[in-house]
């Protein structure tokens, strides 16, 4: 598809560690306090007197934001580095936790929990820190690292969850934000590694010369791209939901509240092998098809949980069941973008991607919160889910995994 030069190109045995880690305890602190804010939920609630859907916007939002913001973020890493937009993440992320601490009005908690915590996370989640690993290793090792990247986010669910819970019962709530938001304040100088634009690592002359619009109605235009788009929207909308939600639900079906922290941390400790598995999968048989199997499994899980009987076993075997298929989507997605389209704008057209898993993010989370405050259920929001995740599986099969044709572009004058 290029030509990139030996010397531009890493020896497929040596990896830059450096970077992974320190990109990897980022992908950690910014995917953890975001993964725990259902345990925020009720405590909260209970002390403001606001509802369900109060809070649900809020997360809901957040979601919205963290999908419009990436692809924005992505593209000025692209261009001016990515430490610039990892230290800016760090700086809005401390602001927005601060100002959900310190709510009180359901207008702060939307703007500080909702808007800034979302364009945080967006300055300095997923999608910015695997672009960064894409540039500096080879095509046949990138599904690998972004499996590693991805287990580190999973990791920081697994950490987060019951720090959150044993916080939120020794300080209180508001306490407890105010602790994660100075601890966002690390990652300026946790991301000093990652410096660096889009011109270094494995791009090539003719992926240099391709302008941002250029590079958008590439995408836009191509079948395949637009298949894993919608796709992913199904992954957001269940995985945010259960975010969000189930501690909550928990609660409602008469289950003692510690099975949804032992719930959350289950989740985030067999994602980390789900995501490190989907990593190697993905470097050995078709992405689309394994994505595809992803989104089946998911259907089949969340409709074994709901139609058995809900105990705490059912509770922790749903937990493990859905941790090993929680982010496993997103190495795959990922390295289909890398494959279609290269490196050179990969941070923004992974962030077009992921603006649609944000949308079903805030769909899921918006209408778990709205249809059980009208109804007393969240039923409904799981079947849709089941529902969905079969779509999901339909679009993905198709999915072609090659890379786009790209007659030689003009160089830029």
């Amino acid at each position: 598809m290029s030509n990139v030069s030996a010397a531009a190109r890493p020896a497929a045995s040596h990896l830059p560690w450096l970077i992974i880690a320190c990109g990897c305890v980022i992908a950690a602190m910014t995917f953890g306090p975001r993964s725990a804010m259902g345990f925020f939920q009720l405590p909260m609630l209970a002390e403001k007197g606001w509802d369900r859907t109060t809070f649900g916007l809020a997360m809901a939002l957040q979601n919205l934001f963290w999908g419009a913001g990436l692809p924005f973020f992505g593209a000025i890493a692209d261009r001016y580095g990515t430490w610039r937009v990892l230290a800016l993440s760090g700086i809005i992320y401390a602001a927005g936790l601060f100002l959900m601490a310190t709510a009180t009005t359901p207008t702060m908690l939307h703007i500080g929990g909702g808007v800034l915590v979302g364009l945080g996370v967006a300055a300095g989640g997923f999608g910015i820190v695997l672009a960064a690993f894409a540039r500096h290793v080879p095509a046949e090792r990138r599904s690998l690292v972004f499996g590693i990247g991805t287990a580190a986010g999973s990791a920081g669910m697994f950490i987060f969850a019951p720090i959150s819970q044993g916080l939120i019962t020794a300080y209180g709530w508001s306490d407890t934000l105010i602790i994660m938001s100075a601890a966002m304040l690390l990652i300026p100088i946790i991301a000093i590694p990652l410096a660096g634009n889009s011109k270094s690592g494995t791009v090539s002359q003719v992926e240099i010369e391709q302008s941002v619009g250029q590079a958008l109605r590439e995408a836009l235009g191509h079948q395949s791209f637009l298949l894993l788009t919608s796709g992913f929207f199904v992954c957001g909308f269940q995985v945010a939901f259960i975010t969000a939600h189930f501690p909550a639900y928990i609660g409602d079906i008469g289950i003692e509240a510690r099975y949804a922290v032992i719930a959350l941390a289950l989740i985030g400790f067999f994602n980390i092998i789900g995501s490190l598995a989907s990593g190697f999968i993905g470097q050995r048989y078709s992405k689309p098809i394994f994505l595809a199997w992803i989104y089946i499994g998911r259907s089949v899980v969340v409709t074994a949980f709901l139609l058995f009987p809900q105990t705490p076993t059912t509770v922790i075997l749903f937990a493990i069941a859905m941790g090993l298929l929680w982010l496993s989507t997103v190495p795959p997605t990922n390295a289909l973008v890398a494959i279609m389209f290269g490196t050179r704008h990969l941070g923004m057209l992974g962030g077009v991607v992921f603006f649609s898993h944000q949308i079903g993010s805030f769909l899921g989370v918006w209408l778990g919160g709205y249809l059980y405050d009208r109804f007393g259920s969240y039923d409904g929001v799981w079947w849709l889910g089941v529902a969905l995740g079969l779509f999901a599986a339909v679009v993905h099969w198709p999915i072609a995994e090659r890379p786009v044709v790209r007659p030689a572009l003009v160089p830029a004058q």
